[in-house]
């Protein structure tokens, strides 16, 4: 039975899975799943325009979510230890964290973006990574 630091960890892994399966279905269901998303009328428009940006940049931020997935499963010992481990956690507990607290300062670079976006998503990333925290603060002898 994997302890309760781990269990966060796999905890916080599932959801930056999800995370990035709804990502990926934006890129499957279209503009309208972007609009839906709050990513903005230009990001939707662009989508239905055909330009690639908007899937690139989407496919980047899920496999960006993978990784980090897969990172907070090797920190609770599920699948095997990768490299820099114990840093990687920290630093995906500080973005999370951040892109939580920072998303005042994020807005101007991202007009489009609803407000509904804005504090939907940071309060998600703030429950992804408090979940991750918890986990590596739990684990941090282990890593």
């Amino acid at each position: 039975m994997l302890s309760i630091g781990a269990q966060a960890l796999v905890i916080g892994a599932s959801l930056s899975t999800i995370a990035a399966v709804a990502h990926l279905a934006c890129i499957a269901i279209g503009a309208p799943a972007y609009r839906f998303m709050g990513a903005g009328e230009r990001m939707a428009r662009a989508v239905e325009a055909g330009k690639l940006r908007p899937t690139l940049v989407t496919l980047a931020i899920s496999g960006v979510l993978l990784v980090w997935a897969a990172y907070a499963l090797s920190g609770a010992g599920v699948i095997g230890r990768l490299p820099l481990t114990k840093l990687a956690l920290s630093a995906i507990c500080a973005v999370y964290i951040g892109r939580a607290v920072a998303f005042s300062l994020l807005k101007p670079a991202f007009p489009d973006n609803s407000a509904t976006f804005w504090w939907h998503s940071s309060s998600i990333c703030l429950l992804i990574g408090l979940v991750h925290v918890y986990g590596v603060v739990s684990l941090w002898r282990a890593l």
